[in-house]
């Protein structure tokens, strides 16, 4: 997900300009207050980003570096090196990182990093990397706490994430404190899980495969062709999201990691065509990450914008991703909490990155012209730098683009439900309606672009930011304890011994 790709290119409506006026000043408000700005020297950048990196930080000081120390801990238990067929959960450990990857990877690691370094030029990528190793340990704490905190109802059914963790968290205030924080957690994530998640992903897969198959000359550029295909797309969404997390683990276990290596292999294409341009990249990366006379305000206004991509594009601190997490099959949370941290290394430091990288060293005019200013399209810088490879490899970027939103879709439709269960219940009946309405606002999608409210619902998602990482900060505690018995139980030998009062721990913390 990423603020600066929510507004739609697509033409709109006399209905899409009448609600987005309505709109506009609420969305804008509400922006005005979660992206409120820190200005340094000439800079400014929302301090939310400043919050979700600080965050990072301690966690990363306060875990003494665990997302290095414990990187080959972490490839253990994704293999399933740990794992018994007993443990409780819904999803693999590999199902469960697959399926929150889904969630993040997407048009923010192309279009979005393209921004960033039309901006910030080729030192964002160092500083974007950065943030995104630092993220690595949020990833770690909020994961872990979304299982240790989590319920498996009578179906075998996971209930878990933020949704049990805060009002933990928050009860040392008062319970009302604690229900109200979460309360109010549940509603951004509901509210983009709808139309950030929903609404807008399904605008652009249909933006994306109209552009693949022709623009408005097309086959989809016909008056009815964004219904037809919102409603042909909404079915194959239902037919995924009806499941449950089940479902989606079966289809994001096989679709993240086809549509990350095709993207890869697409950027060392690239990068073996331009191969004698690699060095120079590289210089570049670092020159301009360190050139206090560089552009975008020098050091701190490049170090601002990679940190900004990076906090955009992996979501680390928002808590999401441990809704997702919480389903695994485990007796360990902190397992999970070790899984949990590659996302970031795979969503920034590796995708993100490798679309760096391609754009620099295809060195396109697009992108020598747009250094510093920004003005030329992110997807158009990745377009043209693909386009090196052959003249028609593009329209498989759009197509690995729509495959993209439609994983984030189906993940953030999960998100949504859980918060759904979380403020109307757990019926069968009430998770149908809202399984209806994430389908009815795909078809939406398709047709109409209503900017401000996507807009809106954007800064709903970085609320969570705010109530995510202090319940964070209160439970960090709790997982230090965790990992110290986990390391000392796997230095022991005995990670693989049933450990059944760790499956759904009821304990407060310490």
């Amino acid at each position: 997900m990423d603020r600066l790709l929510l507004a739609s290119d697509a033409p709109t409506s006399p209905v899409d300009d009448a609600i987005n006026a309505w709109f506009d000043p609420i969305a804008t408000w509400f922006s005005s207050v979660i992206f409120v700005p820190v200005t340094i020297g000439e800079i400014s950048f929302p301090f939310v980003v400043a919050w979700l990196i600080i965050g990072a930080l301690i966690f990363t000081l306060y875990f003494g570096f665990i997302q290095f120390r414990g990187f080959k801990v972490s490839l253990e238990v994704v293999r399933g090196k740990y794992s018994s067929p007993t443990d409780p959960g819904e999803v693999t450990h590999f199902q469960a990182l697959a399926s929150a990857l889904s969630g993040t990877v997407g048009l923010g690691n192309i279009a979005g990093v393209g921004v960033a370094v039309a901006l910030g030029g080729p030192g964002a990528t160092f500083w974007m990397i950065i943030a995104g190793l630092l993220g690595m340990c949020t990833k770690f704490v909020e994961c872990t706490l979304g299982v240790k905190y989590r319920e498996i109802d009578e179906n075998g059914v996971v209930h878990g994430g933020p949704f049990k963790y805060l009002p933990v968290a928050f009860r040392r205030f008062s319970r009302p404190v604690a229900m109200t924080l979460t309360g109010i957690f549940a509603i951004a994530i509901l509210i983009f899980g709808v139309v950030g998640g929903g609404m807008f992903q399904a605008n652009q897969t249909f933006a994306q495969v109209r552009t693949a198959t022709g623009g408005e000359d097309g086959f989809l550029g016909g008056p009815f062709a964004g219904l037809i295909f919102g409603i042909l797309f909404a079915l194959l969404v239902g037919l995924v999201i009806l499941g449950g997390i089940r479902s989606i683990a079966k289809v994001t276990d096989k679709l993240v990691p086809a549509m990350g290596i095709f993207y890869v292999i697409s950027c060392l294409l690239v990068l073996a065509i331009n191969f004698d341009t690699i060095p120079l990249a590289i210089g570049e990366i670092f020159e301009g990450a360190f050139n206090p006379q560089g552009i975008a305000g020098g050091i701190v206004g490049v170090m601002i914008i990679g940190f900004q991509r990076s906090a955009f594009s992996n979501e680390a601190g928002i808590g999401s991703a441990a809704i997702a997490h919480s389903a695994v099959k485990t007796r360990r949370p902190i397992s999970e909490g070790f899984v949990a941290l590659l996302e970031p290394f795979i969503d920034t430091v590796v995708i993100c990155t490798m679309t760096a990288l391609t754009i620099i060293v295809a060195n396109q005019p697009s992108y020598t012209e747009s250094i510093g200013t920004g003005e030329i399209g992110g997807v158009t810088l990745a377009s043209d730098a693909f386009s090196t490879v052959a003249s028609w490899y593009p329209v498989l970027l759009a197509i690995a683009v729509a495959l993209f939103a439609f994983s984030t879709l189906i993940t953030w439709a999960y998100y949504g439900e859980r918060a759904w269960s979380f403020l109307f219940g757990r019926g069968r009946a009430t998770i149908m309606v809202f399984r209806v309405l994430v389908c009815v606002f795909v078809v939406i999608g398709c047709v109409a672009s209503f900017s401000k409210v996507v807009e809106f619902a954007d800064a709903a998602l970085f609320m969570c930011a705010f109530i995510n990482i202090l319940g964070l900060y209160i439970l960090m505690p709790v997982v230090k304890k965790e990992l110290k018995k986990y390391l000392a139980d796997r230095k022991a030998g005995t990670l693989t011994d049933p450990d059944t009062k760790d499956a759904v721990p009821v304990e407060q913390p310490a």
